[in-house]
Parts: C-alpha cells; sequence; structure tokens
C-alpha cells in the first residue's frame, strides 16, 4: 500500500501543487492590490465577477463577497475541465481557484500606487505571470482559461483570442455602466496580461524540423522515441561539396518538445544539419501530449 501511495503522489505532483498555490497567492494579491485600486476589470471569470459585484453595488445596494462568487462562477468551468480536458488537470486548476477564494476572503486591501497607468501594467503583468504560473504546472487559473485550453487542443487553434472577445463584450458592458475611463485602463491591463501569457506558456506554440541526415533510419527511431509526430521522408542532393545524395526529413512539434528532441538526434548523428522553423498554423491531425 505505502509503494502504491508513492507512485501516485511524485515529486512532481508536489512541485505542480506548489506551482498553483503561487499562481493563486500571485493572484490574489494582485486582486486586493492593482486591480481594486484602479477600479480594473479583469479578463475571463475574475473581471465578471468584479463587474457583477459592482453591478450589485451600485444599482442594488447590495455587497457581493468576490471569493464566494467567484468560486460559484467558475462551478460550471471546472465541470467542462472535468469531463473534456482531464480530471487531474482540473484537480490542480482546484487547487488554484481555491487559493485565490480563501485569501480574497482574508487577505486586507492595499494601495501600492494610485497611478491608473501603472496600475494597469504593471497589474497585467501580475496576472499574465499567474496565469503562467498555473500553465507551467499543467493546470489553469480557472474560468475561460478552461474554455480556452478546451478549443487549442479541440480545434488546434488559439482559444485566447476567443476569449479575447469575451472580455471586449464584458468591457463594453463595464464601460456602458460605469464610464469609459476604467474601462480603457483595463484593456491596457488585459493586453499586457496576454503578452505575458504568450510570451512565457509554449505549450501551444509549434516548430517545423528539417533535417539533412545520413542516418535516417536511427534519427527516425530516435525521433519516434520522443514524439508522436508524423516524419516525412525525402532524397534530396547535398553541393556543398559534390553532388550528393541525402536524407532529408520533415516534422512539425510542439515547442516543449524542441529542446529533448534537438538533444536527442544530436546522440543519434552529431553531424546532421538541422533547420528549425517557427510554425503559425498547422492544418490536419497534429499530436498534442493530453493534459492529466
Amino acid at each position: 500500500m505505502k509503494k502504491a501511495a508513492s507512485e501516485v503522489f511524485t515529486a512532481r505532483d508536489a512541485q505542480r501543487i506548489l506551482l498553483c498555490i503561487s499562481a493563486g497567492v500571485l493572484m490574489a494579491v494582485n486582486l486586493r492590490t492593482f486591480v481594486h485600486a484602479g477600479g480594473l476589470f479583469p479578463g475571463g471569470i475574475s473581471g465578471l465577477t468584479v463587474l457583477i459585484q459592482d453591478i450589485f453595488e451600485k444599482y442594488l445596494d447590495i455587497d457581493i463577497s468576490y471569493g464566494r462568487l467567484y468560486l460559484l462562477l467558475n462551478l460550471f468551468p471546472i465541470l467542462l475541465g472535468f469531463r473534456k480536458i482531464g480530471k487531474k488537470f482540473t484537480l490542480y486548476s482546484f487547487v488554484v481557484i481555491g487559493t485565490v477564494t480563501f485569501l480574497t476572503e482574508v487577505m486586507p486591501i492595499y494601495t501600492i500606487t494610485s497611478d491608473p497607468l501603472l496600475i494597469s501594467v504593471f497589474g497585467g503583468i501580475l496576472n499574465g505571470a499567474a496565469v503562467a504560473l498555473a500553465l507551467l504546472a499543467g493546470a489553469t487559473s480557472g474560468g475561460t482559461d478552461f474554455f480556452a485550453i478546451y478549443l487549442s487542443e479541440r480545434f488546434q487553434v488559439d482559444g485566447f483570442n476567443f476569449v479575447m472577445g469575451f472580455n471586449a463584450v464584458m468591457l463594453t458592458t463595464a464601460g456602458l455602466l460605469f464610464g469609459w475611463e476604467k474601462a480603457l485602463y483595463s484593456i491596457i491591463f488585459q493586453f499586457a496580461s496576454t503578452q505575458i501569457i504568450h510570451f512565457l506558456n509554449n505549450r501551444y506554440k509549434k516548430n517545423t524540423l528539417f533535417i539533412v541526415t545520413d542516418h535516417p533510419d536511427e534519427v527516425i527511431a530516435c525521433m519516434y522515441r520522443d514524439e508522436h509526430h508524423g516524419i516525412t521522408e525525402m532524397k534530396v542532393f547535398g553541393t556543398y561539396k559534390q553532388k550528393k545524395e541525402r536524407t532529408m526529413l520533415y516534422s512539425v512539434i510542439s515547442t516543449p518538445e524542441l529542446k529533448k528532441v534537438l538533444g536527442d538526434l544530436k546522440e543519434v548523428d552529431p553531424r546532421a544539419f538541422i533547420n528549425v522553423i517557427r510554425t503559425d498554423q498547422v492544418s490536419g491531425r497534429f499530436y498534442m501530449k493530453p493534459n492529466d
């Protein structure tokens, strides 16, 4: 029984939990400092929670708890993640959501700066870093991130662009109800956040490999050990010293796989010529390791 328990809970699991808690702490601190001080509307469920809070407070004179409302709005995305993305992935995401829920209930509000531009930029950076930490742990910060990941994996598109559309509708509503100044600063906040996520998260980035080698069988065997993508083999002629027939292999892999693949290829064929090209879009079947 002890051996089975150790196999279930590994050092990687402990690392993921720590990253999830760190992401939740960073997000909660950001909400209780920059976001509250600037009266901003963050992206996704966080922004929707703030918007509903403000609507109830202004028009109904009812004060709603952020943490409990945030948890309630996350229930359907959590169900989607549990059924369509991965059970373990969703449980780790719940660690992030639970941390945010608890800390926003107990943490005091603290104003670091009153400058709206500084609040928008640095608040957006902190928010993006928190989301990226969660993604690094193989989890998400909840809310619309579940939908973004589902769309990215199901349809091979950048789902975070669709989330931007949701945020645009939310900010338009906020602008009509509470004035355009805070809504416009919130756009800066969300833009900074999105850029940080794209910069730090490599899971959905792809690369095309062109490999010229004299040992195609060994290289192909190596690549199939490292990845599950198809490989196209072509006969080509090198003209650097003399016209000699060689083999060129073509494949598309995700960025997280790239470092390991290149290292293993160098061991199999140190003289192989490898050209790596950033790939913006792939049409057709493309294998991506599923979330657990």
